[in-house]
């Protein structure tokens, strides 16, 4: 009963934030796009986006030559978490050598509060 309990305290923690105009803290989504090299979720990244809904880092793609995280893994371990995994398509014969596009996008997010006025 009481992990019910604790839990329900932390919704309305969480309810308070969310729809309190006069909230000190508010919540803020970050977004992280990982390009791997292969759908293996331990890939090495390739290339990423970085999109700070906080206002707190003003990075920008390619600011960087080594990406915030070296896999998907390694940013899940530190709270980020997986919104969207990249569709996979059939490989066509003799397509193997092509280059096209960055094919294993992840789109991972982290919810932060900050805090102000």
């Amino acid at each position: 009963m009481g992990g019910v309990i604790a839990g329900l305290r932390r919704l309305s923690y969480i309810e308070a934030n969310f729809f309190s105009e006069d909230a000190v803290t508010q919540i803020r989504q970050k977004l992280l796009v990982l390009y791997v090299h292969s759908p293996d979720l331990h890939s090495a990244a390739v290339a990423w986006s970085l999109y700070d809904g906080t206002g707190q880092d003003r990075s920008s793609s390619g600011d960087s030559e080594e990406p915030p995280y070296a896999s998907v893994v390694a940013a899940m371990q530190d709270g980020w978490r997986v919104v969207q995994f990249p569709q996979q398509y059939p490989a066509y014969p003799g397509m193997e050598y092509n280059t096209s596009y960055l094919k294993y996008e992840y789109i991972l997010e982290k919810m932060e509060e900050i805090h102000g006025g």
